[in-house]
């Protein structure tokens, strides 16, 4: 039997994809392809004619046999980028996704508008560690307080924090919301889980099946966290503090309501990149003043 080219398994692949409608099927041919033989997108063009080694291939039909169930292409390849950083994945983590960009870069403007040359952070819920590794490769005077109830999302963040770099300054904490946190904090980053439990069947089967419930389940109406979070940063952060959230589609009015009544003024709504408000910048009152015109 002649051997298989480089070229025809990616094709095979490719169209095996396609036929399952899996939407991305070029790409994701290209990813799983390409990992599993050791080569790029031009290795994948510049050894088309290489035969594969049973063992390769063998390789190659498993984690496509993955894909074609549902898998996430990036929980197959067990790494996902986010920003300037690679970050490992694990069953406790949420994969780092493009629209919390959306929040890193807002909660970059709170930091540098600060002035401060050290700010000490909090992260709550931070999975991966994307957004605490990546504000903290911005901000080389910062440090990071990186919460989470999951030990194996704490200790796959703080790989990926000394992957980065930034592991000296990356400090996992396994609590519930900010319950173990004193008052020293500057300010308070979270992407929270907030789909109410009633939508999770639901989601996508790449989402429902293999992200973690407990970074997904935000309650009957998706604010458990939010309500959690706005009272307990009041006593965590100090008065003109940052609290810097992201929400789903909607939430808006309710999380800065909840916001404004734990002592917060609002300074920023930011959408992403499809028009959608993802993010929300608040900050701790100063004795009851309203600090949305000095922000």
């Amino acid at each position: 039997m002649a051997p298989t080219r480089v070229g025809t398994l990616l094709t095979d692949m490719r169209a095996r994809l396609r036929a399952a409608g899996i939407e991305e099927a070029d790409l994701d041919a290209r990813l799983l392809v390409g990992a599993a033989l050791g080569l790029d997108a031009a290795g994948l063009i510049l050894r088309a004619g290489d035969a594969v080694s049973p063992e390769r291939l063998t390789h190659v039909e498993a984690m496509v046999a993955r894909r074609l169930e549902a898998e996430p292409v990036h929980r197959i390849l067990g790494h996902r980028a986010f920003g300037e950083h690679e970050f490992a994945l694990s069953p406790e983590t949420l994969e780092p996704r493009p629209d919390t960009e959306t929040l890193v870069d807002l909660a970059a403007e709170a930091f540098a508008r600060r002035g401060d040359a050290s700010i000490l952070f909090a992260d709550v819920g931070t999975g991966t560690g994307a957004i605490a590794v990546s504000l903290l490769a911005r901000f080389p005077e910062s440090r990071c307080v990186a919460i989470d109830l999951s030990e194996g999302a704490l200790a796959t963040a703080a790989r990926n924090a000394a992957a980065a770099g930034v592991g000296d300054r990356f400090l996992p904490v396994r609590a519930d919301y900010l319950s173990a946190l004193g008052k020293a904090l500057d300010a308070v980053v979270s992407n929270p889980p907030y789909i109410p439990t009633g939508d999770l069947a639901g989601l996508d089967p790449g989402v429902r099946r293999f992200d973690p419930a407990l970074a997904l389940d935000g309650g009957a109406d998706g604010l458990d966290a939010y309500r959690a979070l706005t009272r307990e940063a009041a006593s965590c952060l100090a008065p003109g503090g940052d609290l810097l959230f992201e929400i789903g589609r909607g939430q808006e009015a309710d999380v800065a309501a909840l916001a404004k009544g734990a002592g917060f003024s609002p300074i920023e709504a930011r959408p992403d990149l499809a028009g959608i408000v993802r993010a929300l910048w608040f900050r701790r009152d100063r004795a009851g003043a309203n600090l949305n015109e000095t922000a």
